[in-house]
């Protein structure tokens, strides 16, 4: 197992973060890593039309919202007549009890899965094997943290958070890989073989989608492995499981919304593999399950209803440097990061009431969305709800007021930012960075206070002329 296993037990962003933050190197290689992937993304949508498929991606994505039913049942209409069985799922519960049991009524006892945000939603994994089921993901780092019995940490590079030669070990280990293996090619290529007994004997082929086609009556699977095609082609039984959000009106849309995606995922021009299925083979079958598990309930709610916009591109995790520097784990909520901090409260406000504030707002997060999603006024907007709810720690009902009554009058500010710039000179910053300030706990620092304010110094030269 990896040095960063996912805590059994969630602990709480902050301290959970603090924990990751022990591992200095790690810290600044996940750090690096992910920033590595901003900037391939940097180059990928440096188009001069970029900002106008982001506004077409976002106008489109309010459209398919704004005619949720009418385009669901449009999907459902034309889905059965290709000779698609389509379930419907009000939660998480009726989406596990039908996966069940279209593979117990065909006597299936393995599947093969590729990447599916929404089956790691559902818990879908453990679910069937506690019921005799086995599971083998398909996707190389699906794989990895599966073997290693983890939930991922980024949601589109699930192993983000291990390094080669860890990986190396767990093959060792797991597939008999040589001892001390750590090339990329040799691993790969081990992990091939091994995925590949799975993929060609499975009894039935599990796919999430990134998008669903009212007017084909399609699913589209986007991967850069291939594994998701040779899951759903050569297993008797293909089951798509998808969020009802994932639909779209047209396939103009989706020509629009799969220029965003790669882009902003990982910089390509395309993904490798963007399959198109409307219909099972000839002697097999496919089923289509959507889900709803709350997305209704959000579309209801105004404030947050554009969170539902939301591609899966990564996008907002690869910028931030809250997710960059604190890991996938500290979260405790399948989709990490920015989305997933607007997200979260929607599932559950008691348990995820700390993520809107695992943020800087500096709205990097709203300046990568492909689709143009303010993260950071919903961020805000969760905050206020939480404070409503009488969720914020303790201490800040005094503290939050007392800024507010400085930072209403000028002079009040000016008044104690002088203060501050006396008090920081004359107190060392061992004694004000001690373990009782909770603003210097590993992996911050307090910042410096000017010698002289902007005001200051314009009003000094203002005499001067």
């Amino acid at each position: 197992m990896s040095a960063l296993a996912a805590p059994a037990v969630h602990r709480g962003h902050a301290e959970a973060a603090a924990g990751f933050l022990v591992d200095a190197a790690r810290a600044a290689w996940h750090d690096q890593s992910l920033w590595f992937m901003r900037q391939k993304r940097d180059r990928g949508t440096a188009l001069p039309e970029w900002e106008s498929l982001r506004l077409a991606g976002s106008a489109l994505k309010a459209h398919a919202m704004s005619r949720l039913a009418d385009l669901l049942e449009e999907f459902e209409r034309r889905a059965i007549a290709n000779g698609v069985v389509v379930h419907w799922a009000r939660d998480v519960a009726e989406h596990n009890a039908i996966v069940l049991g279209i593979l117990h009524t065909a006597g299936v006892t393995r599947v093969s899965k590729s990447k599916s945000m929404l089956t790691e939603e559902c818990g879908l994994n453990p679910f069937l094997e506690a019921r005799g089921i086995e599971v083998v993901d398909t996707d190389l780092g699906e794989r990895i943290v599966q073997l290693a019995k983890e939930p991922p940490s980024h949601i589109v590079i699930p192993a983000i958070h291990w390094k080669r030669e860890e990986i190396g070990a767990l093959f060792h280990r797991t597939m008999g890989t040589p001892a001390g293996e750590m090339s990329p090619d040799a691993l790969a290529a081990a992990a091939r073989v091994h995925l590949r007994d799975a993929l060609m004997h499975a009894g039935a082929g599990i796919t999430g989608a990134n998008a669903l086609v009212a007017e084909t009556g399609g699913v589209v699977v986007c991967t850069n492995e291939g594994n998701a095609d040779l899951g759903m082609h050569s297993a008797p039984i293909h089951i798509a499981c998808v969020g009802l959000e994932k639909i779209i009106a047209t396939r103009d849309d989706l020509g629009v919304l799969l220029r965003l995606l790669a882009r902003s995922g990982t910089g390509q021009p395309v993904t490798a593999y963007t399959t198109h299925v409307a219909s099972p083979r000839p002697g097999a079958a496919m089923h289509v399950v959507l889900v709803d598990n709350g997305r209704t309930k959000r579309l209801a709610d105004k404030a947050m209803r554009t969170a539902l916009h939301c591609i899966r591109c990564g996008a907002c995790l690869n910028t931030c440097p809250v997710y960059r520097r604190s890991g996938g784990y500290s979260y405790g909520h399948v989709i990490q990061g920015p989305i997933g901090a607007i997200l979260a409260p929607a599932v559950n406000l008691d348990a995820h009431h700390e993520l809107p504030f695992a943020s800087t707002l500096c709205g990097s997060c709203a300046d990568v969305c492909p689709v143009r999603i303010d993260i950071p006024a919903q961020l805000l907007a969760w905050r206020a709800r939480s404070a409503a709810a009488g969720m914020l720690p303790r201490g800040y009902s005094t503290i939050f007021p007392l800024l507010g009554w400085v930072l209403s009058r000028l002079s009040r500010f000016e008044c104690a930012a002088r203060w501050a710039r006396r008090v920081q000179r004359l107190i060392p910053a061992s004694w004000l960075s001690g373990r009782w300030n909770p603003w210097t706990r590993p992996g911050r620092t307090l910042p410096v206070i000017a010698d002289e304010s902007f005001r200051e110094w314009a009003r000094r030269e203002e005499g001067r002329s």
